[in-house]
């Protein structure tokens, strides 16, 4: 079965960029076990390294599936803290963690209003969707005090991140 999509030009966003500090949130943290809400703060602080923020599509959609694939394929969990974002509920983060095979070394923020894109100036509608909006593709690699070390964000849908540029800040 071939999959047919609209590439959808989002443009630039007004995101934070390399140097800046990016703002900090509290949502439900998933794990393969249970979820509780953790600041963004308090995960970068207690990390012995980087923390990768991805904020990426809904989970069952394909770019997550990819995204998510690719991470754990390039362990990236073995030299940072990675976590992900997106509008899905602790529930669907639950099965994406398990269907990945990523469940132990991962976790994921579920972020169903959306705001924590709205905060990071990546949010956008789901083309076709009225009232339905989700994260623009994103990466984020944070220090301790969650200054941006590097940024990535998609400027169409579907995209995906330069892996080799995310690993080369690792």
């Amino acid at each position: 079965m071939d999959l047919e999509f609209d590439v959808v030009e989002l443009g630039e966003a007004d995101h934070p960029e390399a140097g800046e500090r990016a703002p900090d949130f509290t949502r439900p943290l998933v794990n393969d076990e249970f979820w509780e809400d953790v600041a963004l703060s308090e995960l970068c602080a207690e990390s012995e390294g980087p923390v990768v923020l991805v904020f990426h599509a809904m989970d069952g959609a394909f770019p997550a599936t990819y995204i998510w694939n690719e991470i754990r394929d390039r362990s990236w969990h073995e030299r940072a803290t990675v976590v992900g974002l997106s509008i899905s509920t602790p529930y669907a983060h639950k099965d994406l963690l398990e269907e990945r095979n990523v469940e132990g070394d991962y976790r994921l923020y579920s972020d169903p209003a959306n705001g924590v894109a709205e905060r990071y100036g990546i949010a956008m509608d789901l083309d076709g969707m009225a009232g339905l909006a989700e994260p623009r593709p994103a990466v984020f690699v944070l220090d301790s005090d969650r200054t941006v070390e590097y940024a990535w964000v998609g400027e169409e849908w579907p995209a995906f991140p330069d892996y080799d540029a995310v690993e080369a800040q690792l």
